[in-house]
């Protein structure tokens, strides 16, 4: 059965009809869930069983029966430790239906059948009981507890007739509460001690995701001065705040920070980096200062861009030469299509005494008329681009289609910045990203290809010809060919009716294994100024990539890799087709022999 899914487009802003399958959200689940990446840590797994084994052992030691109660068993691996380990027995709760018969497969194929059962169950649904999910009730009981915002588990002894279950959830009570892995120092001086905590936190784990919590205001700190770190919370939110170990009369705060200015609900944090870029700011300015004229009309598409500020402001001092001679103003607009995008932008306007400066509509591109622009032609249309809808690259592409929609309100000599963008890539060998996608096989001795296998079939489903978004800046990489421009899209010209086809070949440069090529775009602001949404720098001899830090890359994965030579024994060839009326790009590439 398939049916028919409303998406919004966000390179064509159109609003699509797509039929899917009923499962088609299962197959995407699945493919994105990066479940092998955690299985490929080969320290965390030897961590895990190195765990499993002393707390069967500790159990066995007092001549107990071990059964063990698996919540999230994912393939099943911890359950097939604790088995290995000596535990008689072992249930293993998976809600996730699919993932729940792929580890039914695993334990089959392993030959714990007998060993471990697989109940394809929310924790709270799990009975316990002759003939029910947990057939041990005798000898334990499982406490499932909730309020509004948190589930907490707890063990009973069977024999305990009168159970007393929590009324209330554990809470801490300490001031600071941190929680991070560290390593078993063993018997290590103080200098060792902290090296090794210090390599401990170099290496984050990418499948397990940390948080950073910005102070209210940063704080100047010396080497070897004590601080206090206060950390506060309500029903909803954690907060924090640093203050002198020396003042005795700490203040804490009753309510949690909030923010006023709607800033941080508009812009994410890497848009609050892209906008602090001063070397990316200065790039816009340069271009705009060079294009502006007296009686310019801009025309701003991107959302919340500071754009039109600029504009404005540059507008205004060139007209400062030519009020004597009663010169035209220039007129600056800028098209916010979210009203709390709006609502920022006229609070810095208004901050900045700049409120009559530029005019905000609320309104779409395929909406706009002269009346909107008080009968004037757009001679400067411009945008960074940004878009909060965007994820991959191209899906920026948007100002193209924003600006063939105001086509008609254009002037004859208007100038368009960005006036092109290009596509580029790059065949590259990941330092740990490839995890994500690569097949684990076997792991710690135990065979989970079956769910290679269900992984492998949902990414077939759509997802293997696609790329997906990455920041490159936190998963390094080393380049195996030379970047290459591949294609053109030129915003002087309106979107065309007919498909852009792209292909050739790249010769490989460096050696390494290949696991899938980078995707980014170059917006060229005016003939001698690009900016880039990819590399910052030239790829170095050796292929190390610098990426920009506030946009997503695309990265496309091979199914399979392959060692690369770089003797120029290999080419990845590419095929690439941009679809105007969907706005996607279909792609395809592979590793070839000249």
């Amino acid at each position: 059965m398939k049916t028919f899914c409303g998406r919004a487009n966000p390179t064509t802003g159109a609003l699509d009809w797509v039929e899917e399958s009923e499962e088609y959200d299962y197959h995407q689940e699945i493919a994105r869930s990066c479940y092998a990446d955690m299985l490929h840590d080969k320290d965390r797994n030897e961590k895990y069983y190195e765990g499993i084994r002393a707390a069967v052992s500790r159990v066995k030691a007092r001549s107990e029966r071990v059964v063990v109660l698996d919540i999230g068993t994912g393939t099943g691996l911890l359950s097939m430790m604790a088995v290995t380990a000596g535990a008689d027995y072992c249930y293993a709760i998976e809600v996730f239906k699919p993932m729940a018969q792929a580890a039914t497969c695993i334990v089959e194929r392993n030959g714990f059948s007998d060993k471990i059962k697989v109940i394809n169950k929310h924790s709270t649904e799990v009975t316990v009981g002759p003939e029910e999910d947990v057939s041990e009730g005798e000898e334990l009981n499982l406490i499932v507890s909730h309020d509004d915002y948190s589930l907490w588990y707890s063990l009973t002894q069977s024999e305990q007739n009168d159970v007393k279950v929590a009324k209330f959830r554990p809470c801490c009570t300490c001031q600071a509460h941190l929680v991070w892995t560290r390593p078993r120092f063993g018997e290590l001086n103080d200098e060792q001690r902290t090296e090794s905590y210090l390599n401990a936190l170099r290496s984050w784990r990418d499948h397990w995701m940390q948080s950073v919590y910005f102070l209210p205001a940063e704080e100047d700190v010396s080497e070897g001065e004590e601080l206090n770190l206060i950390v506060s919370h309500d029903d909803y939110s954690l907060w924090y705040s640093l203050t002198q170990s020396e003042q005795n009369d700490v203040k804490v705060a009753k309510f949690r920070p909030c923010c006023t200015c709607q800033a941080h609900l508009v812009w994410t944090r890497p848009r609050f980096g892209e906008l602090n870029d001063e070397q990316r700011t200065e790039s816009y300015v340069n271009a705009l200062r060079s294009i502006l004229k007296p009686d310019s009309v801009c025309l701003s598409v991107s959302d919340g861009s500071l754009l039109p500020i600029f504009a404005h402001l540059l507008g205004s001092k060139k007209n400062k030469c030519c009020v004597t001679l009663k010169c035209s103003q220039n007129k600056v607009f800028s098209l916010e299509n979210s009203g709390m995008a709006k609502q920022v932008i006229e609070q810095v306007l208004h901050a900045n005494s700049l409120k009559h400066g530029v005019q905000l509509l609320e309104i779409r591109p395929e909406q706009l008329s002269l009346t909107d622009l008080e009968g004037n032609q757009i001679s400067v249309l411009m945008g960074e681009p940004y878009f909060s809808t965007s994820l991959l690259p191209w899906h920026s592409l948007f100002f193209w289609y924003c600006r063939t929609s105001v086509a008609l309100l254009l002037h004859p000599n208007a100038t368009i910045l960005p006036r092109a963008a290009t596509l580029y890539i790059v065949a590259v060998e990941f330092r740990d990203l490839w995890r994500i996608r690569a097949p684990c096989g076997t792991c710690e001795g135990f065979d989970v290809s079956p769910m290679d296998e269900m992984i492998q079939q949902s990414l077939d489903y759509r997802e293997s010809w696609e790329a997906e978004p990455h920041p490159l800046w936190e998963y390094p990489c080393r380049a195996l060919t030379k970047p290459r421009p591949v294609m053109t899209f030129d915003f002087t010209q309106c979107v065309p009716e007919q498909p852009i086809n792209s292909d050739g070949t790249v010769p490989f440069t460096g050696r390494g294994r290949c696991h899938g090529v980078a995707l980014w775009m170059e917006y060229q602001l005016t003939e001698d100024i690009t900016v880039s949404m990819g590399l910052t720098k030239p790829v170095s001899k050796e292929g190390a990539c610098e990426w920009n830090p506030h946009r997503k890359q695309g990265v496309f994965f091979f199914r399979s890799t392959r060692e690369i030579s770089g003797d120029g024994r290999e080419d990845l060839t590419y095929n690439l087709t941009f679809e105007p009326h969907t706005g996607d790009i279909k792609m395809d590439f592979s590793v070839t022999k000249p």
